[in-house]
């Protein structure tokens, strides 16, 4: 390890927030946690006490995050990595998906991210120094039916933190987008948010989406440890990513998207340009 971390991570009690807890502290730097229970607090502190420290937060509770963040930099200390982990996948047909799950999906996924980035900014860009992660997704690249609200979030944040790094690399503070493939966390499991079917046109084309899913469930590819590793790597590295993609399940439909893309916009050129005045 180059040196000591503190480290802000939502949503640390699970998922890639809970795996980049366990290595971060490992590797010896300090992890302040966002939980939004006090049962999750306590759990959370009994990994390494006087090393990892929780904090009740909801991301969606926007008023409070400024308030929480400045009490982490007075007792603690200053923040010198943001990692943006708290989120959660909805699925279901855009067509029978209330546009209430869609505003609850933003609501996580991206505005709680924006307002915490909001939050530690002034103090990063003070120090001129700083690292904001966002954890995206390969949905903020490619899309499959039946999660169309995760899919917008997650391009959403994707070019939110794309700009925002533009915006803010003048000040030393780096921007990386990390966006992972399948990984064995419980995205489709028990953190999935699932809108009834109701209407039998689309039955053929999603049912086996959501039944293949569900049978991959805990059986996915990525190693949430050793994506953990990863994001560590980037906050490391001298010149860190913008953009980081987890997973070969991730790179290959990654390249095959922009491929198709480039086909794509290569096939229509010419009425392209023909728009030019």
């Amino acid at each position: 390890m180059s040196s000591r971390k503190s480290l802000l991570i939502t949503g640390a009690n699970s998922g890639f927030g809970l795996a980049l807890t366990h290595e971060a502290l490992a590797a010896g730097h300090l992890v302040i946690g966002t939980v939004r229970n006090e049962e999750a607090r306590a759990g959370l502190e009994a990994l390494a006490p006087g090393k990892v420290f929780g904090r009740l937060l909801d991301v969606t509770d926007f008023d409070a995050i400024p308030g929480v963040v400045a009490e982490i930099e007075a007792s603690i200390g200053p923040l010198d990595v943001l990692v943006n982990s708290a989120g959660y996948g909805h699925e279901g047909i855009l067509e029978e998906s209330p546009l209430e799950a869609m505003r609850r999906q933003f609501e996580v996924n991206v505005f709680g991210a924006v307002a915490m980035i909001q939050a530690v900014l002034p103090a990063m860009r003070s120090r001129r120094r700083g690292h904001i992660l966002n954890i995206t997704s390969m949905g903020g690249y490619i899309t499959l039916p039946g999660i169309a609200y995760y899919c917008g979030s997650k391009f959403a944040l994707e070019g939110i933190s794309d700009a925002l790094g533009k915006e803010v690399e003048g000040f030393g503070i780096a921007v990386t987008a990390v966006a992972p493939g399948s990984f064995r966390t419980d995205w489709a499991g028990r953190s999935m948010v699932r809108s009834p079917r109701s209407i039998a046109d689309y039955d053929a084309l999603f049912d086996p989406v959501r039944q293949a899913r569900q049978e991959k469930s805990g059986k996915q590819l990525g190693d949430p440890a050793k994506a953990a590793q990863a994001m560590l790597a980037a906050i490391e590295a001298p010149v860190p990513p913008r953009h980081l993609l987890l997973g070969s399940d991730a790179l290959g439909l990654v390249r095959q998207k922009l491929s198709t893309l480039e086909e794509e916009i290569s096939h229509w050129e010419a009425l392209t340009r023909s728009t030019d005045g």
